[in-house]
C-alpha cells in the first residue's frame, strides 16, 4: 500500500549560517522548540542549511548541541546540508544569519523569491546585523548565539502566529 503523501506545511522557514553546524541549527532546534510548545509545530516547517558544503551529513558541533542542552532544546538529529535553489520555492522564509550569506543567498535565489529572504536579527535588530560565528571562538560565544537565536525565536514565533490566522 502506498504511503499517504505528507500534508504540506502552512508555513515553512528555512535558517542559513556558513556551515550548517552552529548558528543555523541552533536557530532551527530553537524554533522547532518554540512552535512545539505554542502548538504550531504540525503547521510550520523548520530547517536549516549552510552556503558551503563543508559538513555535509554532519551533526551539530557539539557546542552547539550542549548549550541548547543547556536550555531543553535537543539538537541531535539534525544534519548539515547545503541550501540549493529549489529551497526558495518551497520556503516562506530563509533566514541569513549574517550580511554575507544574505548576499549568497541573493546570487542563488531566483528572482521572484527574493522577497523570502531576510536578514535572520531583523527579527531582533537591537543586536545589529550578523550573529556571530562560535566556531572558532572561545568562552561564552556560543551562549550569547543562543541569547541571540532565543530574542528572535520569540519574535519569529509571534510573527509566525500572525500569518497562520
Amino acid at each position: 500500500m502506498a504511503k499517504p503523501a505528507a500534508k504540506k506545511p502552512d508555513y515553512a522557514v528555512l535558517m542559513v549560517c556558513t556551515g550548517n553546524i552552529c548558528r543555523s541549527p541552533t536557530a532551527d532546534g530553537l524554533l522547532r522548540h518554540a512552535l512545539q510548545a505554542a502548538g504550531l509545530s504540525d503547521r510550520v516547517l523548520v530547517d536549516s542549511a549552510g552556503t558551503h558544503d563543508y559538513h555535509i551529513g554532519d551533526p551539530p558541533d557539539r557546542r552547539s548541541v550542549a548549550t541548547a542542552q543547556r536550555y531543553g532544546v535537543d539538537l541531535a538529529e539534525l544534519r548539515a546540508r547545503q541550501v540549493t535553489e529549489a529551497d526558495f520555492a518551497s520556503f516562506d522564509l530563509v533566514l541569513a544569519m549574517d550580511d554575507g550569506h544574505y548576499r549568497q543567498l541573493l546570487r542563488l535565489c531566483p528572482p521572484q523569491y527574493r522577497d523570502r529572504v531576510k536578514l535572520y536579527l531583523s527579527y531582533a535588530p537591537q543586536f545589529g546585523r550578523d550573529v556571530p560565528d562560535p566556531y572558532y571562538g572561545k568562552g561564552d560565544g556560543f551562549e550569547k548565539v543562543w541569547q541571540m537565536c532565543q530574542a528572535v525565536t520569540d519574535a519569529l514565533v509571534t510573527d509566525i502566529r500572525s500569518r497562520l490566522r
